[in-house]
């Protein structure tokens, strides 16, 4: 049975090779379905000549004219090298499927700091004293686990729990994002890294600095900084207009959040945010159950 969508030469009588017998003419391609064999009859239009698209048991038959069917063959193979990998895949890197909410280790942190602030209530000032943030004893006197260990100490019970509500759901987030173990260590690395760098901008200066404050900020550039990978698109600049969005929103919250209050330690937040950003940046989440294979980047 000859198919509707046979069609006549271009300038020919509509009705030309409608009582055509399809025996006349020679196959030039079967094809699974009818629309792969539609678009593989455009090509014989595109050469100006007709062809017949007849159903047989074996698929969609592509006949043309005996004269043509050399010619026709060579420009179809030509199509279908050319359309080998067509669509191209989308820049857009694919979101993983969502993780559940992941409330046991943020728990396990809050213990934690709650551990600390009482310890530190028991021995007042000798935990601050050989913890806290302090640039000349870091860098003077390479005591490195400063950095890490300011981020467990607090000035007073509202500092306190202040940390533990936005750090709690913070971390959370980063967890559901990046998964358990990728996500803390990112944080742990971003952390210490805005520490580092805060301690660094106020040497030799006397500075010291304690809270987990920088851990929640550094979460929420991770958390940035993974979003902007998402919609990033190499090439042109206008393709980099998708990554306003997610960046405005995270510099808000530095804003809203990081600035406020009399003793708040902007330097420690946005040092905090900066280095959580580009780790963001620069890695890739793990999809859910992926959490212990290896991936590009970080």
């Amino acid at each position: 049975m000859v198919e509707s969508g046979a069609l006549s030469p271009p300038g020919a009588p509509a009705d030309a090779d409608r009582g055509r017998d399809p025996g006349d003419l020679a196959e030039a391609g079967v094809y699974a379905t009818a629309a792969e064999g539609f678009d593989h009859g455009l090509v014989v239009l595109a050469m100006g000549e007709s062809y017949c698209l007849v159903c047989a048991d074996a698929g969609f038959r592509l006949l043309v004219e005996p004269a043509v069917l050399a010619a026709v063959r060579d420009q179809l193979a030509c199509y279908d090298r050319e359309s080998a990998g067509w669509p191209p895949r989308a820049a857009v890197e694919e979101a993983p499927p969502a993780r559940r909410f992941e409330w046991f280790t943020p728990l396990l942190w809050a213990l934690a700091v709650m551990t600390v602030f009482w310890c530190q209530g028991r021995w007042p000032g000798r935990l601050e004293l050989a913890g806290a943030l302090d640039p000349q004893a870091v860098f003077d006197r390479a005591e490195w686990w400063r950095p890490a260990t300011a981020l467990f100490l607090h000035t007073d019970l509202e500092h306190l729990v202040s940390n533990l509500v936005s750090g709690f759901f913070v971390f959370a987030a980063l967890t559901a994002t990046f998964g358990r173990r990728r996500g803390w260590l990112r944080l742990l690395l971003a952390s210490v890294a805005g520490n580092i760098a805060v301690a660094g901008l106020n040497y030799p200066g006397p500075y010291r600095s304690l809270g987990a404050s920088t851990a929640i900020f550094a979460a929420l550039g991770l958390l940035t900084g993974r979003a902007v990978r998402r919609l990033h698109r190499p090439g042109p600049a206008h393709r980099w207009r998708g990554v306003l969005a997610p960046l405005a929103a995270g510099l808000a919250l530095l804003a809203l959040f990081g600035a406020g209050g009399p003793h708040t330690d902007i330097g420690a937040h946005v040092t905090g945010f900066a280095s959580g950003l580009a780790l963001g940046f620069t890695t890739r989440a793990a999809p859910p159950g992926k959490e212990g294979t290896a991936e590009p980047g970080i």
